[in-house]
């Protein structure tokens, strides 16, 4: 009966667990590369793909602010207050530990009060724009795993890009706009992250959800993670494996949650009124109090654990490969080509492990036939199979079926073992597949995201509109590469400002911005059809300017009775010509 009792409230507590939750403390079954198990040739390795415990990552970075003499305090000045505007009596002085506020305090221990903040000089060289960048910098591609969370001292930026690079900061990209008015500072309509959907979810927006001007009970400004991730994962983030499924097939989509630097552009402080007070521009500042980054290292599903050592993150890779994300094979693991793993099969994955080279396994493999040469494959020209190889010294191509070096997901019964590259290609890949191993999509076919790589079915055609796509490729989501004025997956629909006349063309006109003048109709968007007397692509001119004959007795432009007076004024001036020298 206890024991009944004790099962019961168990459950209800588990119940009551999983509704209380918000979201999942533990991300996924990726935190073990390998394992041992038992089978029939006794124990072995079971490797799987793997992954670092996402942590806070501001422990890492490094910061950098531009202009680099930007931050308050030197020389000391004096500031208004936070919650007074016009009590300026505080003090900033870089020389006094007490009233000092450095970039480090954006990534310090906040305790409950005071507040350590960095601040900024004020707005005394108004109207020249208070403008600043924030850069933060690991030297290491990581994954975000969190909203990025900025908690300002001072009243939020009316104007604030935040941006990502991938490399190291040589680029960037727009992240998110923030701004009190979106349409005012970056002519862009507002939008919130509720706005988007799976299909938009990699949209660049403009918010005036977090820019409220001075407001000390307002602090905040957020870039939602986990909303996006949301999209995929549900509200609660309980179907984890959706969203894992797609960011492994949808290589922009892991990219967007990916970066090695952020950047942090204020462009306007805090003003709260339509007007600049030019007399007290003490007022008008930035300071920043916390700013917190969640995120992992990014090391490919090979490894488990990211160490900071000098000053620098650098994966402990597994499954056989190395380099600071994981992204090569190890010397004498070079028999397939290094692969990142994949969180597919749920809840595993697939680790992708880099295997010896055939030259490290100590014997040559077993073949069952040998061909002495190219030319044995029966094509009357082998340089067509094979060029590279038909140039190159090899002295044999031999096919392979051993088990463990022809390994072409089912879509091949075939390979070749090339003696000077050293390494097994698969021949005659079916299903639409090419590549070494049959892993990849021939041109104009994309991977097919709910299917097994050794599936029929694992690649699907593009269908590129051939009117509206520059070719019949599309990328690893099944998205074609469109041309101007055309989108879509499949580039077979047109932009605003476009219409669909094989293939979208600019509209010349239409029934909103671009009229046709003096009477003219629009033809479908093409062009405008105009009265005898007008030309021009939207009817804008005279046509008997073009022929320079307005003045004339043409009678285009001029009325009746201007013909009558300036024949009239002629005869006039004949007359009295003799009187004229």
């Amino acid at each position: 009966m206890y024991l009944s009792r004790f099962l019961s409230i168990h459950a209800l507590w588990v119940t009551v667990s999983s509704v209380m939750q918000p979201y999942p403390l533990v991300w996924g079954h990726y935190d073990v590369c390998k394992t041992q198990i038992y089978t029939e040739e006794g124990k072995v390795w079971d490797y799987m793909a793997c992954q670092p415990e996402s942590t806070d990552m501001t422990k890492y970075l490094k910061v950098k602010l531009d202009p680099p003499d930007i931050t308050c305090g030197d020389p000391p000045e004096t500031f208004c207050a936070m919650g007074n505007p016009y009590m300026c009596n505080n003090e900033c002085d870089a020389s006094t530990p007490e009233l000092a506020h450095p970039p480090e305090l954006m990534f310090d221990f906040e305790g409950r009060h005071p507040s350590t903040f960095w601040q900024s000089a004020t707005w005394k060289e108004y109207p020249k724009p208070l403008q600043v960048n924030i850069t933060l910098s690991w030297s290491k591609t990581i994954e975000l795993t969190d909203n990025i969370v900025i908690t300002f001292e001072s009243g939020r930026p009316d104007q604030m890009i935040l941006e990502k690079s991938l490399d190291y900061g040589r680029t960037w990209q727009p992240y998110q706009y923030y701004a009190t008015d979106c349409l005012d500072a970056f002519h862009m309509d507002p939008k919130s992250v509720k706005d988007l959907s799976q299909h938009t979810v990699l949209e660049i927006i403009c918010t005036e959800e977090y820019s409220t001007g001075y407001t000390t009970n307002s602090k905040i400004i957020h870039f939602e993670i986990k909303d996006r991730f949301a999209f995929f994962a549900g509200p609660r983030l309980r179907n984890m494996a959706s969203l894992y499924g797609q960011l492994d097939t949808t290589k922009k989509l892991r990219d967007f949650f990916t970066v090695t630097d952020l950047r942090i552009r204020l462009l306007r402080p805090a003003v709260g009124e339509i007007f600049v007070d030019e007399l007290h521009l003490a007022r008008y500042f930035y300071a920043i109090s916390d700013i917190k980054v969640r995120g992992r290292c990014k090391c490919n599903l090979h490894a488990t654990v990211c160490v900071y050592d000098n000053s620098k993150l650098t994966c402990e890779c597994e499954h056989n490969t190395t380099g600071p994300d994981c992204g090569k094979c190890k010397k004498n693991y070079q028999g397939r080509p290094w692969s990142p793993g994949s969180y597919l099969p749920i809840p595993k994955g697939t680790a992708n492990t880099c295997i010896p080279s055939i030259s490290s396994i100590g014997t040559p493999p077993k073949f069952n036939r040998i061909w002495p040469n190219i030319s044995s494959l029966e094509v009357p020209n082998p340089k067509q199979v094979a060029p590279k190889l038909a140039l190159s010294t090899v002295s044999s191509v031999q096919v392979a079926n051993h088990k463990r070096d022809c390994e072409c997901f089912g879509h091949s019964n075939r390979c070749s073992y090339i003696d000077l590259l050293n390494t097994v290609i698969c021949v005659s890949c079916k299903h639409n597949t090419r590549g070494q191993h049959c892993e990849l999509c021939r041109l104009g076919y994309f991977r097919n995201a709910s299917a097994q790589l050794d599936d029929e079915n694992v690649c699907i055609e593009c269908y590129c509109n051939p009117l509206g796509s520059i070719h019949d490729r599309c990328n690893g989501s099944g998205f074609c590469e469109c041309k101007t004025g055309t989108t879509g997956p499949k580039c077979d629909e047109c932009l605003p400002g476009n219409s669909w006349h094989y293939g979208c063309q600019p509209n010349v006109c239409d029934n909103e911005l671009l009229h046709c003048q003096n009477g003219g109709t629009c033809h479908n968007n093409v062009r405008c059809l105009c009265p005898a007397a007008y030309t021009g692509i939207l009817c804008e001119k005279l046509r008997c300017e073009e022929a320079g004959s307005c003045g004339s007795g043409s009678g285009q432009g001029a009325s009746p009775h201007g013909s009558r007076a300036l024949l009239l004024l002629t005869t006039l001036l004949g007359t009295a010509s003799p009187l004229v020298f």
